[in-house]
């Protein structure tokens, strides 16, 4: 019987470029050459769901990671220098940061160390939920840039956020670029131009130090080493791949400290994003028909043949109940009594909008916003544990102070729409009673009463906002700013054109009188003249100063420990995606080691070379480098055509780390075997079990060593399958969830093996292949069309798929329940 049973297969309209399965459940995602991000299951390969990405976004993806509990997806986008986080239950975009490097590998890692410290931590109830009130959702009209906090539950950040056991995203890039993002969103540390140096034998001056593309990047689980695999340019200009070692000793000394400050830090910059999509909302709430007003009385000032001003204009209106030919005309034909009505309306709907979102929202934000950061100001004062993390307590308080100036203008903004609200309730009642006088219209008795209390506020109103200003119209085109809550809103750098009126304020009388209180830090800056964009922009500027150190102090700690030159290889082939290609990294969290798989096919195409490495720099390890002969009779044991069978000799085309005892690799045989294709399960105990050392020379590149170093033969057993009608090259493993996924040299034809388990009978597998292709040719045809309708039609092409396509949030949590259960 053939070992691994097929469940899927499928014939892709377009190349794949990336493929990563789930930690945690049977869900593979990919990445196409048409800018797709797709999620499929094991059984029939059927498509869970597909995001199609924009010219808003990229849509050259070139890596992807899981986080490691399985719930949000990771994918870099080369063209547009993006990284997104994907949530794995919809198709839904979750958060965006800009690189300044384009990405070309990620590994998403969890911290598997523990002391009393962590465990206290991780068991204790996060403090802020008895302090702070739940943060709002925002309203869904206007969620028109993220998902992540206007679904119906109260717990975003939560979910964003993860478990509180800390993950890191590693993310590599080309010029020596490697930045940590501590549970996907705080950058924890900066290793940006970082140089890889050359071996003396490999440059003209030893000296010389250049920056390699990363290939390939893993940290290890107890935090105390980073490893890379680089791509650098030789002495005769050629790619040659090399393996290096970075010590992060500091990560790993001060664990508890890096959690939890990674913690808070991934808190506040998620407050930060919350905070800027509630501004986003208040923006979309204040509307271009606010600005009717202004632009009206502008045109009227532009038109009118008098020399009378527009004050005078609207308050002989008001004492005498006359106006000019030329006033009625802009009331009766321009502005007419419908449109003041509306206006009116419009008015009051948007500015209770904009105030609501002001009290719910910013408040909400500020206040936990001001919690974290204090919090993280206590922490900075422990100096023996926090400041060789970079923590500075004087940073952090001026980010304190910075979210304090912002509290005070959305105070500021709300004390405005308030003032603003009832002005032009007053007004608008008196002006709309006038123009239906004008009109020779009735009018309700309710609306004709005007005390003379009445009759003076309207009139200091249109003296304070009916005067013409000329300095206005030079700045902005008019000569009028009746409305004053949109200038708190627009992204501007420049002054407010109407600040609020201090004018008897006693406070700030006292204030500058005071030569104790006027520069004390207890007092928040206030920034009279600013709009709430700049105090917001000038908050975020402080707070990511603040975040920045740390990553830079953790950044410079990262020391290189090894630097191992091992193989030149030719130019890259444009057909084949980087990330396909080999070495691959592991990391042992058992054993604390980290392992390294890759070929040399210009030297010893059919020899599969392993290199291990302690996770300690400081700890050496014995056989650290170890060959396998790919010659091999590829029987089942017991078989009695044993003598018989042909002496095969392959050559590896791919190879992952199943779990820390098993590789996976792809073998092609020989042109006289007519070049069949091979699933095959090596064990690392046996191939790792030699005890001839290898003594490297430090003057040379593996590659011009490799007759030294120790060989062992190719020990298979049953654990193999011969891929039939396939042109296998590539394979994606999972030994957590025991999967294989398959792909051809033309990227484009898939099959999906469970590993734990054998094949019936054979006959059984042709016909489910022979099923599977048709699907596939269907899926194919179906492609060609809009894509709901694809999900529809891959739906009908396996009916125990079906429940799958059309409903993929239940498909997700029922398949979460059998598959972690």
């Amino acid at each position: 019987m053939p070992a691994f049973r097929q469940v899927g297969e499928k014939q892709l309209p377009n190349p794949v470029v990336c493929m990563a399965w789930s930690p945690k459940r049977d869900l593979i995602a990919l990445a196409n050459t048409a800018g797709e991000l797709l999620l499929h299951r094991l059984a029939n390969f059927q498509r869970v769901w597909s995001l199609q990405l924009t010219e808003y976004t990229g849509k050259e993806i070139t890596a992807l990671a899981w986080r490691p509990d399985g719930r949000i997806l990771a994918f870099s986008v080369r063209d547009a220098k993006q990284v997104i986080l994907c949530c794995a239950e919809k198709a839904e975009i979750l958060h965006v940061f800009m690189m300044q490097n384009h990405v070309t590998c990620m590994h998403w890692m969890e911290v598997m160390e523990e002391n009393s410290a962590l465990i206290s931590f991780y068991t204790s109830e996060d403090e802020s939920k008895l302090f702070l009130p739940k943060l709002p959702t925002l309203p869904k009209s206007y969620s028109t840039t993220s998902k992540i906090f206007s679904e119906d539950k109260s717990d975003e950040i939560l979910n964003l956020l993860g478990e509180v056991r800390l993950n890191i995203l590693i993310l590599g890039g080309d010029s020596g670029f490697v930045e940590l993002y501590a549970y996907g969103m705080y950058k924890i540390a900066v290793l940006t131009g970082l140089d890889f140096l050359h071996h003396p034998c490999m440059l003209a001056s030893p000296q010389q130090e250049v920056a390699g593309t990363c290939r390939s990047v893993s940290l290890s689980s107890d935090l105390k080493s980073l490893s890379i695999i680089t791509e650098v340019r030789s002495s005769d200009n050629n790619p040659e791949i090399c393996y290096v070692q970075l010590d992060t000793g500091l990560l790993s000394d001060y664990l508890p400290e890096v959690t939890r400050m990674a913690r808070k830090f991934t808190h506040i910059s998620t407050l930060l994003q919350y905070l800027h999509l509630s501004l986003n909302c208040m923006c979309e709430a204040w509307e271009d028909i606010l600005m009717q007003m202004d632009l009206r009385l502008t045109k009227f000032v532009q038109e009118k043949n008098t020399s009378t001003q527009v004050q005078d204009e609207f308050l002989e209106l008001l004492l005498w109940g006359q106006s000019s030919p030329e006033l009625q005309a802009l009331l009766m034909n321009q502005l007419t009594v419908k449109g003041l009505k509306k206006l009116g309306q419009s008015i009051e709907s948007s500015y209770s909008s904009i105030q609501k979102l002001v009290i719910s929202h910013l408040q909400s934000g500020s206040e936990a916003l001001l919690y974290h950061l204090s919090e993280v100001k206590g922490m900075s004062l422990w100096k023996q544990k926090y400041e060789p993390l970079g923590l500075d307590s004087e940073a952090i308080e001026g980010a304190i102070t910075a979210v304090g100036s912002f509290s005070l203008k959305a105070n500021e903004l709300l004390q405005v729409i308030d003032k603003s609200m009832k002005n032009f309730k007053a007004f608008f009642r008196w002006l709309y009673v006038a123009m239906l006088r004008m009109c020779e219209e009735h009018v309700p008795p309710e609306l004709n009463k005007m005390t003379q209390k009445d009759i003076a506020f309207v009139a200091d109103f249109l003296s304070e906002h009916f005067s013409e200003n000329e300095e206005l119209f030079d700045r902005k085109g008019k000569y009028f700013n009746v409305e004053r809550v949109g200038q708190y809103l627009k992204d501007e750098d420049e002054d407010l054109v109407s600040p609020p009126n201090t004018n008897g304020n006693q406070w700030l009388k006292f204030l500058q009188g005071s030569t104790h209180l006027k520069e004390s830090p207890l007092l928040f800056p206030s920034f009279p003249q600013k709009s709430l964009h700049f105090v917001k922009r000038m908050m975020e500027s402080v707070i990511e100063d603040c975040l920045r150190k740390p990553a830079e102090v953790i950044g410079n700690s990262v020391k290189q420990a090894v630097f191992l030159p091992l193989y030149t290889v030719p130019e890259s082939s444009e057909n084949t995606p980087q990330l396909f290609e080999l070495p691959s990294l592991w990391n042992d969290k058992k054993a604390k080691m980290n392992y390294i798989v890759f070929c040399m096919p210009e030297i010893s195409p059919h020899k599969l070379y392993l290199l291990r490495r302690a996770t300690d720099p400081n700890r050496p390890i014995p056989n650290s480098i170890m060959s396998i002969n790919l010659s091999h009779h590829l029987d089942n044991e017991g078989d009695d055509n044993h003598e018989t069978e042909p002496h095969c000799v392959y050559s590896c085309t791919d190879a992952r780390f199943y779990d820390d005892e098993l590789l996976t690799v792809v073998l092609e045989a020989s042109e006289e075997m007519n070049g069949r294709r091979v699933l095959a399960q090596l064990s690392l105990t046996s191939s790792l079990s030699c005890e001839t050392e290898f003594n490297w020379e430090p003057n040379l590149r593996l590659d011009q060593q490799t007759s030294t170093i120790p060989c062992q033969s190719l020990v298979l057993g049953n654990q193999w399958r011969e891929l039939e009608n396939m042109k296998a090259q590539f394979v994606a493993v999972n030994g957590i969830r025991k999967v294989a996924c398959v792909l051809s040299a033309n990227l484009r034809h898939i099959r999906v093996f469970e590993m734990d388990v054998e094949d019936e009978d054979e006959e059984g597998a042709d016909s489910q292949n022979v099923s599977a292709d048709q699907d596939g040719l269907e899926a194919t045809m179906a492609n060609q069309g809009p894509g709901e309708e694809n999900l529809e039609t891959e739906g009908e092409a396996g009916e125990q798929g079906g429940e799958v396509i059309q409903k993929p949030e239940e498909s997700l949590e029922s398949e979460e329940a059998l598959g972690l259960s």
